[in-house]
């Protein structure tokens, strides 16, 4: 019979959906002896090896011999010291990820893990890529309740197992009127008009008229929910309570797909992003990234705004590491505008240009990054957007070394850290397609209730297609699992910041105004801070 350490070994190694042979058991517990850990110490140790395991290209459920000891090697090699550590060299672990060169992982269900997309992905996509792109946003929610305290229960005998809720699929429904159910599904409207959550096996009508208010959140037509009523005799479900799905935090999350490569941009276990981060902390904690939003090169205060920040960045010794700007780079859509519009959207980026190079140190130093904004002139009007057409942007190119132009959403990378940034009015779409809300609240809870819906989403758009087209072969740039470490939500609607989830979420706002306003970020900090300047004595 087992004991108490194997027991412990077996069940973490299991959370990560591998099983032990016995010889792989018996070297576990053969390398516990050998270090002295304390039984109070076992479950945290054989984490450690579990993760790194689990982050191995050629790791097998069936946990492998000569893999689990490569793996322990190494950990004893990270354990040793060795020669000094030269200074980070930030450059070098900054990437900027297209949303059209992130690799496409899809969830399985046979194997109950991420898979990566083997089908070359097109802009046009197809009728089998919009249920995909569906079905994968439900079954990653999924994955994730179902180990959530609440749902899962524990390997070890509790009293609380008698708590536990349970989730039911819609066609459990049938034949079982005057019972209460659980439901996980997409809240939609069929074709009478009538309001239904919808499932992988089908979907029921719901009736609202009993629920005094839904929990804290936006829901929207098109956003995943937990639905819990009872069933009736005409088949519909009388609907009591109604809240967002919960949301898994960044560490869970990448303790378990922590060896799956998202962005494209290499993994890295969570042991190495914890050292990153204490280095950062220690050599970089005068690093930040400038985020503006609405940057209207037609208005005759923003290259004057802009010059100030220049200004203020020499003087006072503080480059960006990075500054983003996010469109829109016009105050009016020049889509269907004149030869003239389209001129002279062309040479207000000239003028950027000029003024950027007139800085030589940041122009050597910073990354310069641009967002396109709804009405900027891109290559095509759906989510995601791509990047601002290349001939506006020549004159960018050749004046300023590190310049990137990107896709609508897109991403950054530095170290282990990833930070999503996304230009759409969503406040403004998500409270014109919101389906249930709680009564009276206040702007502080529109702002905490829309950050909490597109966390718990993981999903920067949970709105049905016609409300807000996506390419459906790269709805996946869209999705927000792991959660990051922080999004950018830039949006016309005022400035904010919070964190959810360990998640710092902040909106700089519009750049011209009564006030030059913008946003600082400190990785080192995981924070931001609001950055203004006064223009009252500007003309």
């Amino acid at each position: 019979m087992a004991d108490g350490r194997q027991l412990t070994i077996i069940k973490v190694f299991r959370k990560y959906s591998h099983s032990l042979g016995p010889d792989a058991l018996q070297l576990l517990e053969e390398i516990l002896e050998r270090h002295d850990i304390a039984d109070n110490e076992v479950e945290f140790s054989i984490e450690t090896i579990a993760r790194e395991y689990n982050k191995q290209d050629d790791a097998a459920m069936k946990v492998s011999l000569d893999i689990l000891r490569r793996v322990y090697d190494a950990l004893q090699d990270q354990g040793n010291p060795g020669e000094a550590e030269e200074l980070l060299d930030p450059d070098s672990h900054l990437y900027f990820v297209d949303a059209f060169e992130m690799p496409s992982w899809h969830w399985s269900q046979e194997r109950g893990t991420f898979e990566k997309s083997s089908n070359a992905l097109t802009v046009a996509g197809s009728a089998d890529s919009r249920i995909a792109a569906v079905r994968n946003r439900l079954h990653i929610i999924k994955q994730s309740i179902l180990r959530n305290e609440h749902f899962s229960p524990s390997s070890l005998p509790s009293r609380d197992r008698e708590y536990l809720v349970t989730l039911k699929s819609t066609k459990q429904l049938l034949g079982r009127a005057g019972e209460r159910f659980l439901l996980l599904g997409m809240l939609t409207h069929n074709k009478e008009g009538k309001l239904c959550v919808e499932d992988s096996d089908g979907s029921v009508e719901l009736d609202l008229s009993k629920m005094d208010e839904p929990g804290e959140g936006l829901y929207t037509e098109g956003c995943f929910a937990l639905v819990e009523g009872e069933y009736n005799d005409d088949g519909i479900l009388e609907v009591v309570a109604m809240g967002q799905p919960p949301c898994e935090d960044r560490e869970t999350a990448r303790s378990i797909y922590g060896h799956i490569d998202f962005l494209g941009q290499g993994s890295t276990s969570l042991l190495e992003d914890s050292q990153f981060a204490h280095r950062i902390r220690e050599e970089l904690s005068d690093l930040y990234f400038f985020f503006l939003s609405d940057v209207w090169l037609d208005h005759p205060q923003t290259l004057v705004g802009l010059q100030k920040i220049f200004d203020n960045c020499i003087e006072n010794s503080f480059i960006p590491k990075v500054i983003v700007m996010c469109g829109n780079f016009t105050s009016k859509s020049i889509m269907q505008g004149g030869g003239r519009d389209i001129q002279r959207y062309q040479e207000n980026f000239d003028s950027l240009a000029d003024l950027i190079a007139s800085y030589p140190q940041i122009t050597r130093e910073t990354h310069f990054v641009f967002v396109p904004g709804p009405l900027d002139i891109t290559g095509n009007s759906t989510l995601p957007r791509r990047p601002i057409l290349s001939t506006f942007t020549s004159h960018l190119r050749s004046k300023i070394p590190k310049v990137h132009f990107t896709s609508n959403p897109c991403r950054l990378k530095f170290f282990g850290q990833e930070v999503v940034i996304f230009r759409e009015d969503t406040m403004a779409r998500m409270l014109r397609n919101t389906i249930g809300i709680k009564p009276n609240v206040t702007g502080e809870d529109l702002r905490r209730y829309l950050v909490q819906s597109i966390l718990d989403q993981s999903h920067l758009t949970p709105l049905t297609t016609h409300i807000q087209p996506v390419l459906p072969d790269f709805d996946h740039a869209l999705r927000l699992y792991p959660l990051p470490t922080a999004v950018i939500l830039a949006d016309k609607y005022e400035k904010y910041k919070l964190t959810y989830s360990g998640c710092h979420v902040f909106n700089p706002g519009g750049f011209v105004g009564n006030s030059f306003s913008f946003s600082t970020y400190c990785p080192a900090e995981r924070s931001s801070e609001e950055g203004v300047l006064d223009i009252e004595q500007e003309d």
